[in-house]
């Protein structure tokens, strides 16, 4: 089935190309037939339990690792080349500094290894919210302010691409909004950016596409809306009732009663309308609709097979 929605036109104007990719350790297959592109500042999430596939495919992607058949191009290069790499940047979930240095004096080296001018590390740190910090040795430092170290230095030389695995492990609600504000802007500025995560309410509305790994393949790879309808999963509706007494609606349109004042209906979109028409009918026994779509948790137990245990 092919999973991707072809809206550009070749693939030269694609930051990332993946075709036919297979990766085999010893016997085992860890990756079987992935197709995936990303266009200039597109976002899109990687989604999969742990072992589904999202780490061995940033890997190959980033040339640590070579495909066992199929092709990757970045930025329209092989990966683990000169070119690849000075387009590539890569947040890992878990990231190492040396906790020795100052965090200023460690993205000072990683500027200077990147190319650019030591200046640039003031205003960097100032953006991911370490400038107060930035003196300080990286020992000294939580995990949250690694990792927006690590975001600091994905900064570094303009990427045409960013993988971020977990980028907001360790992170507090107020730094998740500003790291996502981070990556609106990197996208705005042409980065395209492959986000792996468990965060899904996170990346729910944060991203333009959602891609969801099983068991080493590609099961789905779409906008939300879209893969909402394929899905075909049924909207929720929940009615409160008058004088918080569901009887009678519970008796009129069935479904389940929740602690006796509400009643919780399913149903599919295409009778959403007509679902909506019996419920106005019942005039004040109603004083208030809920309707929930389905959401990203619920795709992804559906295409990742989890809705089917």
């Amino acid at each position: 089935m092919n999973t991707h929605p072809n809206t550009s036109p070749t693939d030269s104007d694609n930051v990332l190309v993946i075709k036919g990719l297979i990766k085999r350790h010893g016997q085992t297959e860890t990756l079987h037939n992935v197709d995936l592109t990303l266009q200039p500042g597109e976002r899109v999430a990687l989604l999969g339990h742990n072992g589904a596939g999202k780490t061995t495919l940033m890997k190959l992607i980033l040339g640590l690792w070579k495909p066992s058949e199929g092709e990757i191009r970045v930025a329209g290069a092989i990966p683990g080349t000169q070119e690849a790499r000075r387009a590539s940047a890569y947040l890992p979930e878990a990231v190492a500094f040396h906790r020795a240095l100052t965090g200023r004096e460690q993205l000072t080296m990683f500027a200077r290894l990147a190319g650019e001018s030591p200046k640039i590390t003031g205003p960097l740190l100032e953006r991911v919210g370490l400038a107060e910090a930035a003196d300080r040795r990286i020992g000294t430092w939580s995990k949250g302010m690694r990792q927006r170290l690590g975001l600091a230095q994905v900064l570094l030389g303009k990427p045409r691409i960013a993988l971020l695995d977990e980028p907001t492990s360790g992170l507090d609600p107020i730094s998740r909004h500003d790291l996502y504000a981070i990556i609106d802007e990197m996208a705005s500025h042409g980065t395209a950016v492959l986000i792996a995560s468990h965060a899904l309410t996170e990346v729910e509305a944060r991203t333009d596409r959602i891609a969801i790994m099983r068991k080493g393949r590609l099961v789905a790879n779409d906008t939300l809306t879209r893969l909402s309808s394929r899905a075909e999963l049924p909207i929720r509706l929940r009615l409160t009732a008058q004088n918080n007494d569901a009887t009678e609606i519970h008796e009129r349109l069935g479904g389940e009663r929740i602690n006796g004042a509400s009643v919780e209906l399913l149903c599919q979109p295409e009778n959403k309308m007509e679902r909506l028409a019996r419920i106005a009918a019942l005039g004040d026994l109603v004083i208030d609709v809920e309707m929930d779509p389905p959401s990203l948790e619920d795709l992804y137990r559906h295409y990742s097979g989890e809705d089917r245990k």
